[in-house]
């Protein structure tokens, strides 16, 4: 008996193990697909954030850019008192009121957790469900008032150590990225909802390269 005990247990431990992913829903393949249309992609965003500490949460507006496969600019603050721009070779984080900069080259291998960071601000760009499920458990998908919402966990173990939940919300009619949710480890919640999106609006080269004054200080971040 303990023999075949043994057994039924190993053949459930490999049911679980081998099991298919769960299907994505209809309206994520069709939003997938829409994503091999973007090319270029901005919006005007409300960033809030929920910390365990402050009863109240902390907002801030801004913009950003996205251009395909992986350059993308974020700004916070008018004026900008904070800008991440990431050209896929190199992420440089700028703040203006500081004149300081802190800039990491990529290079060809984007790995550890400078790269599960990145997938984090791309997560709301996925080109294919290989490319989604790469980077992501998917622990749901619903739909409300005419929005699909994934909750994902992100499948680098170095990444689930910072961020417990990823969530991706996205208009069932033209398929744009409404607002994008993480919550880390640690309880807090950040949120961006995005409006005023505009897709595959016309970007030049500059957007991704912005001005750095000479006065500037540039660092490269610890243990680089």
């Amino acid at each position: 008996m303990k023999l075949r005990a043994l057994f039924l247990i190993w053949l459930g431990f490999l049911a679980s193990t081998f099991a298919a992913p769960v299907p994505l829903a209809p309206t994520v393949q069709s939003w997938l697909a829409a994503q091999t249309r973007l090319q270029t992609w901005s919006a005007d965003l409300i960033q809030t954030r929920r910390l365990l500490s402050l009863t109240e949460p902390l907002t801030a507006t801004g913009h950003v850019w996205f251009a395909t496969p992986d350059r993308f600019r974020w700004e916070l603050g008018r004026p900008a008192s904070t800008i991440a721009v990431c050209t896929g070779t190199n992420l440089m984080v700028i703040y203006p009121r500081l004149k300081r900069a802190e800039s990491l080259p990529l290079g060809g291998n984007r790995t550890g957790p400078w790269q599960s960071a990145l997938d984090l601000l791309e997560a709301g760009f996925p080109r294919s469900a290989t490319e989604l499920r790469s980077r992501y458990h998917l622990l749901s998908q619903t739909v409300t008032n005419g929005t699909g919402i994934l909750q994902l966990e992100p499948a680098a173990a170095d990444m689930r150590r910072m961020v417990r939940r990823v969530e991706i919300d996205f208009d069932l009619q033209d398929h744009s990225l409404r607002a994008t949710e993480l919550e880390f480890s640690d309880g807090s919640v950040m949120r961006n909802d995005f409006f005023h999106v505009v897709l595959n609006p016309q970007l030049n080269d500059s957007t991704f390269a912005p001005p750095i004054g000479p006065d500037y200080t540039i660092v490269k971040p610890m243990g680089q």
